[in-house]
């Protein structure tokens, strides 16, 4: 196995991650709990009842907007490979006019339409670079499971969290983030621009080879001596471009955490049979996602799609990883978002492709965002009509963005257009997700209504 010294993972950098994710989670349902307007019962103390708030569904002017809305949240969110969700949370409360959570339920649901669709366009790609799938399943394995454990806590969770805890900190989050990739974009932008003249100058004296060619290498690879062998590949089936073991796990534990959420649908809150189902998740996604990390340390598997340049997994890092899955999941469920808002940007961290990294991504948030759409249709948090049109929105839209920003990429030979269009995303949300969460704050206090933390036992739907 070759260690390339600059791609090793930095621990301190992950670890950052990891704190910057934890801060984001006891901030993130200020958002979620800031929108809540019609509460029968102000006093946490006692109950919390929820009244939801579903305007009907009629041909206007909030239609026609919140549909080009979805439209563009859906197209740009599954390219980038974070879901859409904190456009589509906005969207729903401040055009369309549902209350928070019926809001995060629908978004859940799009988010889920969109990624599928998605999902299945990207099971016929191939690798930019490399002879293999567009998505790297053992990567997937890996986060998968603990994402899905953090949605589960997160859904159940998220009425425990206070305003006070200062909405400000998920802008800050989201900026930050942005930044970041907006850096990383710049850079893989530069790198494809002298890999293009390189390129250039070489085609004039062998004419093999093209800019576009040698750029996408050259994200994957790092070294622009290197050609692509894109011309060489054969034609396979989306049957052989499948990994069937990896993929019927991802299922299998996606089977089992959705039996236990529905049985624990089922039982008195806060009883012992309700502490069992929830602690039994624990061992099944811990038990999975360690049986990949076992995998990728002793080096019977690897990250496939970082080609020549594997890291030296330590026991720290794939921790690390696992955690900021966890913390991914839980801020998911938390606000509805779907959890590529860090897989996506950690997964670029990791020297994945910006076209690998987005297709794993939502491949990890479809399992992870239908299983919670499964639990809030049990809750009968949102109306079928409007979900399943919207669904249809964000699943046309998915389609169309895939295929147009291909297109694009295959035109100017450069992949950084993902991570710019990641960016573009995580800047819009920051803006309408901070500025929701701090209009409604200040409208609470003008109210005077209670911002303390929730008790889960006492909470009613």
């Amino acid at each position: 196995m070759v260690v390339h010294a600059s791609q090793r993972w930095d621990v301190k950098w992950v670890a950052g991650k990891v704190l910057i994710a934890l801060l984001l989670l006891v901030t993130v349902s200020a958002t979620s709990e800031s929108n809540d307007t019609t509460r029968v019962d102000t006093s946490y103390h006692d109950k919390a009842f929820y009244q939801h708030t579903w305007p009907s569904m009629k041909y206007g002017w909030r239609i026609i907007v919140g549909s080009i809305v979805g439209f563009l949240g859906s197209a740009f969110g599954n390219v980038g490979g974070v879901g859409g969700g904190g456009i589509f949370v906005p969207m729903l409360t401040l055009i369309i006019g549902f209350d928070a959570k019926s809001a995060i339920a629908i978004s859940k649901c799009m988010i889920t339409g969109g990624a599928t669709a998605t999902v299945f366009y990207n099971l016929r790609q191939r690798h930019p670079t490399l002879d293999l799938p567009v998505i790297d399943y053992d990567l997937a394995l890996l986060f998968q499971p603990m994402l899905m454990l953090g949605i589960s806590i997160g859904v159940s969770f998220n009425v425990i969290f206070p305003d006070w805890m200062l909405t400000i900190l998920l802008i800050v989050f989201f900026v930050g983030i942005s930044v970041k990739s907006f850096f990383k974009g710049v850079d893989t932008w530069k790198k494809e621009t002298i890999i293009k003249k390189e390129a250039r100058k070489k085609s004039q004296i062998d004419d093999i080879g093209s800019p576009e060619d040698a750029a996408a290498q050259y994200i994957q690879t790092g070294d622009p001596a290197k050609d692509c062998t894109n011309q060489s590949r054969k034609k396979i089936s989306i049957i052989e471009n499948i990994q069937w073991k990896e993929l019927g796990l991802l299922f299998a534990i996606w089977v089992m955490i959705l039996a236990l959420e529905i049985g624990k649908n089922y039982t008195l809150t806060c009883s012992v049979v309700y502490w069992v189902l929830n602690l039994l998740q624990v061992p099944i996604a811990v038990g999975m996602s360690s049986y990949e990390a076992v995998r990728l340390y002793k080096g019977t598997r690897i990250i496939a799609s970082k080609g020549d340049q594997q890291p030296q997994w330590q026991v720290l890092q794939l921790i690390l990883l696992c955690a900021c899955g966890t913390l991914a999941g839980m801020i998911a469920g938390l606000l509805g978002l779907g959890g590529g808002f860090i897989l996506a940007p950690l997964f670029l961290g990791l020297g994945i492709p910006p076209q690998v990294a987005s297709a794993t991504s939502i491949m990890a948030m479809a399992f992870s965002a239908s299983m919670a759409v499964v639990e809030y249709y049990l809750l009968k948090r949102f109306p079928i009509t409007y979900a399943l049109y919207f669904v249809a929105v964000a699943t046309v839209s998915a389609l169309f963005g895939q295929h147009l920003v291909r297109k694009v990429i295959a035109l100017l030979g450069r992949a950084s257009v993902i991570i710019f269009i990641l960016t573009l995303t995580l800047g819009v949300s920051a803006v309408l997700l901070g500025g929701v969460g701090i209009a409604n704050i200040i409208k609470r206090i003008e109210n005077k209504e209670y911002m303390g933390f929730a008790n889960l036992c006492k909470y009613r739907v």
